[in-house]
């Protein structure tokens, strides 16, 4: 089983990582997805990725509530985090990247352009995004739909919307929903947008740790071992096994984020 989406990074887990990453082993999730957010965190990130290879894997972006030209010089650190992948530096993907103006929109034009520019990455690199979006559906979709027959790929992380909005984000070949615990929460919606519009095949296992524990552990931290009560959840909703859903979505993010051959991503 793989978790696509954890923040293992973060000061959360700073007193028991290891203790985490052995959890979520015994649990069954044998690989973990490590996205970026910011210059600051890209070298933690990093640095627990060296230390447990073909376990952690990494991405490096500049995350939409990131791009805050009060807090940062963000020219300067989309320039430091594109000379990195031009030297090479081993990552899986471009992430955590996308648009957020659910607070507000004062930076709109500069997410919409840090966006633009990170999925150029993408392009470039021939890298699958880890992208983000909230509030921001229609301009996701311009965006998206402005490289359509590039090559381009990815996750839509952390999708909770409707059938017609799964409906218009699957009909961009490439590109997965990212599935976490808001569909084991009681009033969650997903479970109908789910059967009713999206198969099994366009979907892979997150987290989002420490945020969004799935039932039954709302309310606490969360951890990739969680991950499991997604795939219970999701067995439940298509009548399959969970030895089923594991299988069904490790080949999907393998086969998306092309660790077949992991000597590619040696780190």
């Amino acid at each position: 089983m793989i978790d696509t989406h954890t923040h293992l990074d973060g000061d959360e887990f700073l007193e028991d990582f290891e203790q985490v990453v052995q959890r979520a082993q015994q649990a069954g999730v044998g690989k973990m997805f490590l996205p970026n957010v910011n210059e600051a965190t890209w070298p933690r990130v990093f640095s627990l990725c060296q230390q447990h290879p073909h376990v952690l894997y990494p991405m490096i972006g500049l995350h939409p509530e990131d791009v805050n030209p009060a807090q940062r010089n963000v020219t300067q650190v989309l320039d430091d985090m594109e000379a990195l992948l031009s030297q090479g530096i081993p990552v899986i993907g471009i992430g955590e990247v996308g648009l957020d103006f659910y607070w507000d929109e004062t930076y709109r034009r500069e997410q919409m352009e840090a966006f633009e520019r990170q999925v150029g990455w993408a392009e470039r690199f021939d890298l699958p995004l880890m992208i983000h979006a909230r509030s921001a559906h229609r301009e996701l979709v311009d965006v998206i739909s402005r490289h359509a027959g590039k090559g381009l790929r990815g996750v839509f992380h952390c999708f909770t919307g409707t059938a017609d909005e799964a409906e218009q984000l699957l009909s961009f070949d490439g590109f997965l929903l990212g599935i976490g615990g808001v569909l084991t929460f009681k009033k969650s919606s997903l479970p109908d947008v789910l059967r009713q519009s999206v198969p099994l095949s366009r979907i892979v296992l997150e987290t989002d740790s420490p945020y969004m524990a799935p039932v039954p552990h709302r309310g606490q931290r969360n951890e990739s071992a969680f991950v499991v009560e997604v795939a219970n959840r999701l067995a439940e909703i298509y009548g399959l096994t969970l030895e089923d859903v594991d299988r069904v979505t490790t080949e999907n993010a393998m086969r998306l984020f092309r660790l077949e051959d992991e000597t590619t991503i040696a780190l």
